[in-house]
């Protein structure tokens, strides 16, 4: 076993006594557990307003927290939750780049769609066939390509635009819902395939993410995001598609095995007719099936609103709150726990807020199991990092996309339709690396950083553009990498290539060059930290004061005294002495070597 090997299973195991031991011996008595009492106004402390602001958000300056805990718990939890005290959000709206054009609607299912509706209809997607000459069909798989591109640039600056509203909102626990539901209700752009749609999402689980959980599954049911994800279109009388039958069950509502085959089957058949129009939701009658539907026990000619109310008349309170509650607090609440969440959410006909409020105002929310417990999800790990130091706006190196995309979490392309697996799926020997890597790169840039959005990382395409750079015809250019552009054989492949109606390579890298044009690039600015102002500021002195206000600013868990001996032990070799007003002259290095080596603890992914 090699040393990388050892230092990884060693790594694992903190990680493990981290999650169940390694959180300071709480004030509170353990009984707290499982306790939704509200806690008393006595218990309130520093600690316990860094943790709301953490799990309610994305954590808080020391200021942030002071004041919070200045508070008593119930106004504290208000301004969460009921934005008291947070106007109407003043964000700028996202910066479209003008991609689309109603040209492009109805959107192909793919390029064979595509040159055959081409061929046919004698243009697609806007674009005329060429009435002779070479590659007739070929402007038209350009243009096919280019929406696939710029949708997909596109999408990533939707996920910037978000990333920073996490960053700045005066109301965090709006997008922190947002974040759970974009989970919940998980769709991908490489199905969908429109940024647009994926930005209404979100403005959906932003305008309904605390409110009522009825009118937010409706209005999800029929956003063109979900509609075009499990495949409407292809859900019709007589033939009906179950996947969102299937996944409102199983995903949404009730959770596996309180529900048939044949409800999903029945369900699938309320459904159907349900499409959209570009950006609306509609309802094709003629595909409808009218007819008498039996779920789970009822009878009738239901429609889709019908399927809702049927599935919230099961206890679906308990799979709705007892993720909530995973999500928020901890990953093993008891059945009894949850039988009493549920309830809440059931007496108050779905609202979501008060059953967040209870939760955030429990006893049990500040108990030992639940503080400090938590696996920080990728967005989670690198937006409160960017709070916690100070930052009003994402980097753009390191590419946030890149760096959450690594580490498990690329916002709009969960894996699955069962969004991201959380927890200790965050964690593996590999993705701690990963996360190591990402506290380097933040604090110290990579000085050869290629912005992606302006890059295209296939090495296809890379090829095309040399090849057809160093003078190359399409036909040489658009060989796989490392064919021989010479050769008879070549020269007959060249011909027959002439003869065609496209070039579907040639198509996907012109289809870049068109989105390049188009989008507009992500600001590629390094992390704007001002570390030195973070030291004045506090009226720090000596390098173990310097390390005590680091640890206590960015950790959720207490480190060890020999952790805190080794840091600093690193930042006093660092400075050459102990005095910071002797060092102030070089402080920032030695400072964001400090920072990266308490980001790389293990404890340092716990929130």
């Amino acid at each position: 076993m090699n040393t990388c090997q050892k230092l990884l299973i060693l790594t694992m195991i903190w990680i493990g006594l981290a999650c169940s031991a390694a959180v300071a011996e709480p004030a509170q008595p353990s009984a707290w557990e499982g306790d939704l009492t509200p806690i008393a106004a006595s218990d309130w402390d520093l600690e316990k307003a860094a943790h709301l602001l953490e799990r309610a958000g994305f954590g808080g300056t020391p200021a942030e927290i002071a004041e919070f805990a200045k508070l008593d718990p119930a106004s504290a939890v208000r301004r969460l939750v009921d934005f008291e005290g947070a106007p109407e959000s003043k964000l700028p709206p996202f910066d479209h780049s003008g991609v689309h054009d109603p040209d492009l609607e109805p959107f192909p299912p793919s390029r064979p769609a595509t040159t055959k509706l081409a061929s046919e209809n004698g243009e697609a997607l806007g674009v005329k066939v060429k009435p002779s000459g070479n590659r007739r069909l070929q402007p038209v798989v350009n243009r096919f390509f280019y929406w696939l591109r710029a949708s997909k640039l596109e999408t990533d600056r939707v996920a910037y635009w978000w990333a920073n509203r996490m960053l700045v909102s005066p109301r965090p626990l709006e997008e922190k819902m947002a974040l759970f539901w974009h989970g919940h209700f998980a769709v991908n752009e490489s199905k969908v395939r429109d940024y647009r749609k994926h930005l209404h999402l979100l403005q959906t689980f932003h305008k309904h993410g605390l409110g009522n959980f009825r009118e937010l599954l409706i209005a999800t049911a029929k956003a063109p995001g979900m509609l075009s994800f499990l495949d409407a279109g292809v859900n019709i009388k007589g033939s009906p598609n179950e996947n969102f039958a299937r996944e409102i069950m199983e995903l949404f509502t009730l959770g596996v095995g309180h529900y048939s085959e044949n409800d999903i089957r029945e369900a699938a058949r309320a459904f159907t007719g349900w499409n959209y129009k570009d950006m609306s939701f509609v309802v094709n009658a003629d595909e409808h099936d009218a007819g008498d539907k039996t779920l789970l026990g009822r009878t009738g000619q239901f429609s889709g609103e019908d399927i809702v109310d049927i599935l919230l008349e099961q206890p679906a309170e308990l799979f709705i709150a007892a993720k909530l509650y995973r999500y928020f607090a901890h990953d093993s609440p008891s059945p009894d726990l949850v039988k009493k969440l549920g309830e809440i959410l059931r007496d108050n006909d779905f609202e979501i807020a008060p059953l967040i409020r209870t939760i955030f105002l429990s006893r049990d929310f500040y108990s030992k199991k639940c503080v400090g417990t938590h696996i920080k999800s990728p967005v989670q790990l690198a937006v409160s990092t960017y709070r916690k130091l100070g930052l009003q706006r994402v980097p753009g190196v390191p590419d946030f996309n890149t760096a959450t995309r690594t580490l498990g979490q690329h916002l709009f392309n969960p894996p699955t339709v069962a969004g991201w697996a959380q927890g200790r799926a965050w964690i593996t020997p590999g993705l701690l690396i990963a996360r190591n890597n990402f506290a380097y790169d933040l604090m110290f840039p990579d000085i050869s950083f290629i912005p992606h959005d302006r890059f295209p990382v296939d090495p296809l395409i890379r090829s095309v553009s040399k090849r057809l750079a160093d003078g190359a015809s399409i036909s040489a250019a658009t060989k796989p990498p490392g064919v021989d552009a010479g050769g008879q054989m070549a020269m007959a492949n060249m011909m027959a290539d002439m003869d065609q109606d496209f070039n579907t390579r040639y198509g996907s890298y012109r289809g870049w060059q068109m989105a390049l044009d188009k989008v507009k690039p992500i600001p590629r600015h390094t992390a704007d930290f001002d570390l030195i102002g973070v030291v004045d500021e506090a009226g720090l002195t000596t390098a173990e004061q310097v390390v005590d206000h680091f640890v206590s600013r960015l950790m959720s868990v207490a480190v060890s005294p020999e952790q805190r001996k080794q840091l600093v032990g690193i930042l006093t070799t660092e400075l050459g002495t102990n005095e910071i007003a002797a060092a102030h002259a070089y402080l920032e290095h030695p400072l964001r070597v400090l920072v990266q080596r308490i980001m790389s603890l293990p404890e340092y992914q716990l929130g």
